[in-house]
């Protein structure tokens, strides 16, 4: 049996691009390998206080946008001030996808952003899931 969800993956086109966009976010690269016979990259991220739980992963030669697909949904992060984390990601150009807004009654802040390969990210001011209480 599983016992912890560690990393997310995702393929980005162009590393510089990607990394920018997710330092914007608060990630900072935590290491990086050469895999796939040295065929490719990995870069793990991580935000403050936590381990590498995404990691990008470029391909060598690969100059065509990867397709999402329709079984991507999104990767979602916690932040304490919905206002002031939109503003301050609009000093680095990002937009979300519209206004915040609370999905339910009493539900937390939400809204979601778009990374440049076009993965969705969404932000929320508390985690939902510490609605349903802890697990037995």
């Amino acid at each position: 049996m599983a016992t912890a969800l560690i990393h997310t993956m995702i393929r980005v086109l162009d590393e510089e691009r990607s990394i920018a966009f997710y330092a914007a976010l608060g990630f900072t690269e935590r290491g990086r390998q050469r895999v796939g016979g040295d065929t490719a990259t990995v870069i793990f991220l991580a935000l403050p206080g936590d381990g590498g739980r995404l990691e990008l992963t470029v391909n060598d030669g690969r100059t065509e946008p990867y397709e999402v697909g329709t079984g991507y949904g999104h990767i979602a992060l916690t932040v304490d001030d919905m206002q002031a984390e939109v503003a301050r990601l609009a000093t680095a150009g990002i937009s979300p996808e519209k206004a915040p807004y609370a999905p339910y009654p009493g539900g937390p802040m939400i809204c979601f952003v778009q990374d440049p390969d076009g993965y969705r990210i969404e932000l929320l001011t508390r985690n939902p899931d510490e609605e349903f209480g802890p697990t037995t």
